[in-house]
């Protein structure tokens, strides 16, 4: 019998640099996370967090059942190049009772089979694409990467309101709901940010958290 979880519950098929993404954003912000992929090095990198990883070679409903993935809330199936076992892979959870289930997809037809299975599906690429020049045409960010369809990673610069201070000061995350997790300056990225890192006019902001947090957050500074 698996353990108890007191919160929602995601599945990652598929743990390269999408999945990967996913899984450590979700972990940040308390979720629950079954990670699942063929290759043992690319789950290394959660070994130190709470996530429960399990490498499986292949996507059949027996193995897939033994991770406790019909268990997951949702499930994101991060495999895009290789289509037949992502394919294989959401019909298996679908049919193991997982209620919503996401595909990573490279191409159209990837995409409309996927949709007439009932997937949720997403093209990584095009999603950053769109979004980023929205939010440039809106003047709201100079990159922003999506995450899942709640969650992305947002960079803008710092507001002329916290030059100065200090991120202790500040209290970004409990007065806006979103995390800085990075600080640019002259084009050399800090990711040891602490509660007495200063911020600087000019410098730019990486800050991860919901889609509705980050759009607040902007609007709150925007002229």
């Amino acid at each position: 019998m698996r353990r108890k979880r007191d919160n929602e519950v995601v599945g990652i098929i598929g743990t390269g640099r999408f999945g990967m993404a996913v899984a450590e954003e979700l972990l940040r912000r308390g979720r629950s996370v079954i990670a699942i992929d063929k290759d043992p090095v690319r789950l290394r990198k959660l070994s130190d967090t709470s996530a429960e990883i399990f490498v499986v070679n292949d996507m059949t409903q027996e193995s897939l059942m033994e991770t406790g993935i019909q268990e997951a809330d949702t499930v994101i199936i991060g495999i895009g190049k290789d289509i037949e076992n992502s394919i294989l892979a959401a019909l298996n959870v679908q049919e193991l009772g997982v209620k919503r289930v996401i595909c990573k997809v490279i191409t159209d037809d990837h995409a409309k089979i996927l949709k007439k299975l009932g997937m949720e599906v997403i093209f990584p690429e095009i999603e950053i694409g769109t979004r980023t020049a929205i939010r440039l045409s809106e003047g709201l960010a100079e990159d922003i990467l999506p995450l899942s369809d709640e969650f992305s990673i947002l960079q803008l610069e710092v507001p002329e309101a916290f030059a100065g201070k200090t991120v202790g000061e500040l209290k970004i995350r409990e007065k806006y709901g979103v995390s800085l997790i990075a600080v640019i300056t002259n084009g050399k990225a800090n990711g040891s940010v602490g509660p007495a890192t200063v911020l600087s006019s000019g410098s730019m902001m990486v800050l991860s958290g919901s889609n509705s947090s980050l759009e607040s957050f902007h609007e709150s500074f925007a002229d």
